[in-house]
């Protein structure tokens, strides 16, 4: 006969724990059928050049040419925000003496690389989930992010 087990498999989050310790990730997720864990801890990202700014309420940049016309800072929840799929850092162009990836006011297509993550020591291309027009790029060259936060609104 089958038991159900009650409660918290205590060994897997000890397990997960573990790996959030050897890895430096800062969360970790399983699913097994309609069981699900989440195992985060909060870490503190100091850089120099960088202000510390709250999770999830990043102040907008505008990255207009010189003289152009800037459109008010659109709300960080927008329906229209593409969030960030992975904790990590995010940088707008390929080098740091390259052209960025995509400007405000550009058209983009869907699938089009919005802006590179580095997460683990690996490049993760961000591709556009739709066509439209940049209307906000929320983030800075080179800036910490973390899973959901809001990186650039298409409209």
């Amino acid at each position: 006969m089958t038991t159900k087990k009650t409660g918290v498999d205590q060994e897997l989050i000890r397990d997960l724990a573990g790996i959030l310790n050897d890895t430096n990730l800062t969360e970790i997720e399983v699913e097994l059928g309609d069981f699900k864990v989440r195992v985060s801890r909060q870490t503190q990202a100091v850089h120099a050049a960088i202000a510390p700014q709250p999770i999830y309420a990043p102040s907008p940049v505008q990255s207009a040419p010189a003289g152009a016309p800037v459109a008010a800072a659109p709300a960080a929840d927008s329906k229209n925000a593409v969030p960030s799929p992975m904790v990590g850092t995010a940088y707008l162009a390929p080098s740091p003496d390259a052209k960025a990836f995509i400007e405000v006011g550009q058209a983009v297509k869907e699938g089009q690389t919005l802006l590179i993550i580095e997460a683990m020591k690996t490049m993760n291309q961000i591709p556009s989930p739709r066509s439209g027009t940049v209307t906000a790029i929320l983030i800075e060259d080179g800036q910490p992010v973390e899973f959901g936060m809001p990186l650039v609104v298409i409209e």
